[in-house]
């Protein structure tokens, strides 16, 4: 990498974060509202690391904030990406059938001792499983795609955060 294209991704690196922070939430509910992709527990939960971090890239291009806190909020942003992809990994191996998922939504046998408790047991049951891939491109679901964009996103919100340089630092 030159100098130069170094320098402008110190720069601009919380746009960037909270670029990708808002193209990354918008896909998802683009897949829910346009495509039909209702979310799964994991999923939500893979919406709040991006939310999160693209609320502390949106802080740091605050000039009133400083190098210091730029830095923190970075930081805060890769910690937030980390998460999240902590999150869709687990979501990817769920999918995958390598271990077993939250009781929340991989589903869990009713069990009932009358006709009442097993229609209280049906109803209460999560409509949409973690278990099951609804959508895929190339053999990778958006779990998995999940996986790649936020580990790329925490390394790099990482390396901005530590790396001296830039400018508003």
């Amino acid at each position: 990498m030159t100098v130069a294209m170094l320098k402008f991704l110190h720069t601009n690196a919380p746009a960037l974060i909270l670029a990708s922070g808002l193209v990354s939430l918008g896909t998802m509910f683009t897949m829910e509202h346009w495509a039909g992709l209702a979310p799964c527990p994991l999923c939500i939960s893979q919406r709040w690391a991006w939310g999160g971090a693209a609320v502390a890239a949106a802080g740091a291009l605050v000039p009133a904030v400083g190098p210091g806190g730029r830095r923190i909020l970075l930081a805060f942003s890769a910690a937030a990406l980390v998460i999240g992809s902590v999150f869709a990994v687990y979501h990817t191996g769920v999918e995958q059938h390598w271990f077993a998922g939250p009781d929340t939504c991989s589903g869990v046998p009713i069990r009932a001792d009358t006709v009442e408790a097993l229609r209280r047991a049906l109803m209460a049951a999560p409509v949409v499983r973690c278990d099951e891939i609804p959508w895929s491109l190339f053999g990778i679901s958006l779990a998995g795609y999940n996986v790649i964009a936020s580990i790329f996103m925490a390394a790099f919100s990482a390396w901005v955060a530590a790396a001296p340089g830039g400018r508003n630092r």
